[in-house]
C-alpha cells in the first residue's frame, strides 16, 4: 500500500470470493425481504414504546427529541421515562444479511442485536474523532463481572472510522452476518462472525469473529438462529426501509466432475476439439490447478450442479488472464467473457448438466479460477478451490489529511458528472470537501479519510481521485450566484455572459484556503472553516460591492423547512443552516421538477452545511 501521511484503514484485500460479496457497498445478489411497517404485526408483543408513523424528526440542539407525524412506514422508538422494552421479530434468523435507514435524536442510544445476542452499536456519535466499541457502528464489548473494575469490558471492536451523520439525518447500514454452527450433538464448532458492516457508505466493520454473546444479550445460551432484536429502553431511534435477507437453504454443489487440459485452443470457435488433451480426468473441486502450464492453455469442465430449490441463480466466473464461459442445461449462465463475469439463470430443482471453460492467454497473469452461486436463501457460496485471483493487483494510494491539505484532481459526481477543476481541502478534523473552480461552489463534504488518488497516480492514471470516507454530494454544479429578475427566474446551468473569472485561492496562517471569483462585476471571496469536532463546514461569502439582484444557490433536491433558518436536505440526508444574511429570508422555489434553496445576497452571506 502507497501512503502519504497516515493512511486511514481501508478494506483488507480479499481473495475473489470474499471481495465479489463486499464489491460495491455490498450488493445483494438476491431479493430481500422488506419489513412491513404498516403496523407492528412483523414484532412479537411489541411495546407500548414502539409505534409507527409517517415521519420523524429530531432537534439538533436537544437531547433525546425525536417527534413524530401519525401515519406509517416509519418504526419508531419513544422510550420515555419507564417501561421501554426492546422490540423482537417474531421470526429467527440464522445467517441474515440486514439492510435498513435509522435516526438518532441528539444524545441518543440504541442498538440492533443479531440473533438477540450480538449487538451493532447505534450511538449519536456526531463529532467523535477516535470512535470505540461503543460508538456508532462499533461491536459491544462482551461483559465479565468476576474480572477487577475496569476490566469487566472486552472483546469489543471499534468502527474502522466514524462515519456517522448528524442526529435527525438518515443514515444507512448493512450488516452481514453468519451464525455460529453447531454439530450433531450440539457442540459449536465455530463461532458467529460479523461479515461486514456498512455505514453511510463506508466499510467499518470487517470479516469480526464474535467468540460469544455481548453484554446485554437476551441470553448467553449461543444457537443457530435468534430473533432480530431492536433496543428500547436506552434513547429515541426511528427505522425505515428495513429489508432482511434469510440464508436458511442448502447451496447447490457440484458432482461427477471431469477435465480436459488443452494446449492453446478458442472457446468461441469449438477450436480445441481439434486438439489431442495435454491430461485429462476427474476432479473432486473445479480448479485451475489441473494444468501445468502457466499460459496458453485451455481447460474444459463437465459435471452436474445440485439444485435444492427452484428459483433465480446468480453466477460469478473468475478467469483471471483469459476468457471463459459457464453453461447449465446447454444455456449460457455466466456468458463469454474477460477476465470476470456473471449472469443470472432460472433452474428447478435436480441435477442439471453443466460445462465450464476457462482460457488463459495473458502471460503474466497468475492461473486461477473461481466460480461462485448465490440463489434464494442461499448466501454467495464458492463452488471452486480457494486458487482464486480479486484481478486487482493495484494497491491503493492514499492521502490522509493530518494537517490543513490541499489536491487540486478531476472528481467524478452521480449522474457521470466530472468537475475537472476540482480543488480537494482535507482537513485533521476528518472533514473534507471538493470545490468547483468553474463554478464557485462545493459539490461534495465527506467525513473519514480523506483521498484515494490511486485513479490519478497508479500507471498512467485518469487524473481523478475520489473520497476516502462517507460522502454527501451536493446536487449537480451550478453557478453559486446569479442575477435574477425574481425569486421564480431560472437558474443558469453555467456562467456564460456572468463575467465570471475564477482568481484561484489564498491561505490564511493556518493553510486554509478562501477562494476568489470576479462575477457580475463584483469580487467574491469564498471561506469555508471547519465546524467544532468536524460536525460540518461554516461558510462565508463576501462581495466587495453589492450588485442588484443577486442570489445565491444554498442547495437543490427534496428541501424541507425546520425553523430558525435550518433546511433538512435531500430526505433528510444534510442540513443547510442560514447564519446571517443581512436580514435577506431564504426562498424555496420548484425548478424543473426539484426544489431549489436560494437567497438574496447583498453584501456578505454566511450559512453551514451539517451532515
Amino acid at each position: 500500500m502507497h501512503c502519504f501521511n497516515q493512511s486511514p484503514k481501508l478494506p483488507s484485500r480479499k481473495p475473489f470470493w470474499i471481495a465479489c460479496v463486499c464489491l460495491l457497498g455490498c450488493q445483494q445478489l438476491m431479493a430481500q425481504n422488506a419489513v412491513p411497517l404498516n403496523d407492528l404485526s412483523f414484532f412479537d408483543n411489541p411495546s407500548s414504546n414502539w409505534k409507527v408513523a409517517a415521519n420523524a424528526q429530531a432537534d439538533i440542539t436537544q437531547d433525546e427529541v425525536l417527534t413524530t407525524k401519525d401515519g406509517n412506514g416509519i418504526l419508531v422508538n419513544l422510550p420515555g421515562k419507564k417501561g421501554a422494552k426492546d422490540l423482537f421479530t417474531k421470526a429467527v434468523y440464522g445467517d441474515a444479511d440486514l439492510e435498513l435507514d435509522y435516526m438518532m435524536a441528539k444524545g441518543s442510544n440504541s442498538g440492533i442485536y443479531l440473533q438477540g445476542r450480538y449487538e451493532i452499536q447505534l450511538l449519536d456519535s456526531w463529532g467523535t474523532l477516535n470512535p470505540k466499541s461503543g460508538d456508532n457502528g462499533g461491536i459491544y464489548e462482551r461483559w465479565d463481572d468476576s474480572k477487577p473494575e475496569g476490566q469487566q469490558g472486552y472483546d469489543g471492536h471499534a468502527p474502522r472510522q466514524n462515519a456517522s451523520r448528524a442526529p435527525g439525518l438518515w443514515q444507512h447500514m448493512k450488516i452481514s452476518f453468519q451464525a455460529p454452527r453447531f454439530d450433531a450433538n450440539g457442540q459449536k464448532i465455530s463461532n458467529a462472525k460479523v461479515l461486514y458492516v456498512w455505514l453511510n457508505g463506508v466499510l467499518i466493520q470487517d470479516n469480526v469473529e464474535l467468540a460469544g454473546p455481548t453484554r446485554g444479550a437476551f441470553d448467553n445460551k449461543e444457537a443457530a438462529t435468534g430473533p432480530l432484536r431492536l433496543q428500547g429502553d436506552h434513547g429515541p431511534v426511528a427505522f425505515r426501509n428495513i429489508r432482511i435477507t434469510n440464508y436458511d437453504k442448502p447451496h447447490p454443489t457440484l458432482s461427477n466432475l471431469k477435465y480436459w487440459v488443452y494446449k492453446g485452443g478458442e472457446i468461441a470457435s469449438d477450436s480445441y476439439k481439434k486438439l489431442k488433451p495435454e491430461s485429462e480426468g476427474t476432479s473432486p473441486v473445479l480448479s485451475s490447478n489441473q494444468s501445468k502450464l502457466n499460459n496458453d492453455f485451455l481447460i474444459r469442465y463437465t459435471g452436474n450442479i445440485q439444485i435444492k430449490e427452484a428459483g433465480e441463480y446468480a453466477f460469478k466466473l473468475n478467469v483471471p488472464g483469459g476468457k471463459g464461459i459457464f453453461r447449465i442445461d446447454g444455456s449460457d449462465a455466466v456468458a463469454l467473457t474477460e477476465n470476470r463475469g456473471e449472469g443470472k439463470i432460472q433452474l428447478q430443482p435436480g441435477d442439471h448438466p453443466f460445462e465450464l471453460f476457462y482460457s488463459k492467454i495473458v502471460d503474466w497473469a497468475k492461473p486461477a479460477l473461481g466460480l461462485t452461486v448465490a440463489g434464494p436463501g442461499v448466501r454467495e457460496y464458492l463452488l471452486s478451490d480457494a486458487n482464486v485471483s480479486n484481478n486487482d493487483p493495484v494497491d491503493p494510494i492514499l492521502i490522509n489529511a493530518t494537517s490543513n491539505t490541499i489536491l487540486r484532481s478531476f472528481s467524478d459526481l452521480p449522474g457521470g458528472i466530472r468537475v475537472t477543476h476540482g480543488v480537494n481541502v482535507g482537513s485533521p478534523e476528518l472533514l473534507h470537501y471538493t470545490y468547483d473552480l468553474d463554478k464557485g461552489m462545493i459539490v461534495e463534504i465527506w467525513r473519514g479519510g480523506f483521498l484515494d488518488a490511486t485513479p490519478m497516480w497508479h500507471d498512467r492514471g485518469d487524473g481523478s481521485s475520489r473520497p476516502a470516507g462517507s460522502v454527501q454530494y451536493l446536487g449537480k454544479p451550478v453557478p453559486a450566484i446569479e442575477k435574477l429578475s425574481d425569486a421564480n427566474a431560472a437558474w443558469a446551468l453555467d456562467t456564460v455572459g456572468t463575467g465570471y473569472r475564477p482568481k484561484g485561492y489564498v491561505l490564511n496562517a493556518d493553510d486554509v484556503p478562501a477562494f476568489k471569483y470576479n462575477i457580475y462585476g463584483t469580487s467574491v471571496t469564498d471561506a469555508s472553516s471547519i465546524m467544532d469536532k468536524g460536525q460540518g463546514i461554516h461558510r462565508e461569502i463576501t462581495l466587495a460591492n453589492a450588485v442588484d439582484g443577486l442570489f445565491y444557490h444554498l442547495a437543490s433536491g427534496n428541501i424541507e423547512a425546520l425553523g430558525n433558518g435550518l433546511y433538512a436536505i435531500d430526505d433528510k440526508s444534510y442540513y443547510i443552516r442560514v447564519d446571517d444574511a443581512a436580514g435577506a429570508k431564504a426562498v424555496v422555489r420548484d425548478a424543473g421538477g426539484k426544489q431549489e434553496l436560494i437567497i438574496p445576497i447583498q453584501k456578505k452571506l454566511t450559512y453551514s452545511i451539517i451532515f
